[in-house]
């Protein structure tokens, strides 16, 4: 017999993030203010939760290109820059956050 509390690994809490006037849901990969609304790719789903999860830190750049890319070389740092400009635009809406470059560190996301 299987116990009743038992989800055999499963996580059945979605991550669903505050970050100002967004709702970020990690899980759908969806990014939604007010009535808008946008999904987000699988890569900049997991930036925005690194990001999130060092909110007013810097999130050093080594880490996020090996954790998402698992290499840290000049080309996928390149990649990586577009895929923060993209985030910086969906997030622009929101006077409130703001994802900066600390030179020879990393990025922070500010959020107010």
């Amino acid at each position: 017999m299987i116990p009743e509390n038992y989800n055999a690994g499963l996580n059945t809490e979605k991550e669903v993030y505050q970050i100002s006037r967004f709702t970020f849901d990690y899980e759908d990969k969806m990014l939604v203010r007010e009535n808008s609304k946008k999904r987000l790719t699988n890569t900049e789903a997991h930036l925005l939760k690194m990001f999130y999860e060092n909110k007013n830190q810097i999130l050093p750049r080594e880490l996020a290109l090996n954790t998402i890319w698992g290499d840290s070389n000049y080309f996928l740092a390149r990649s990586m820059d577009v895929y923060i400009s993209k985030l910086r635009k969906y997030l622009s809406a929101d006077d409130n956050i703001s994802i900066i470059n600390v030179r020879k560190k990393g990025y922070k996301m500010d959020i107010k």
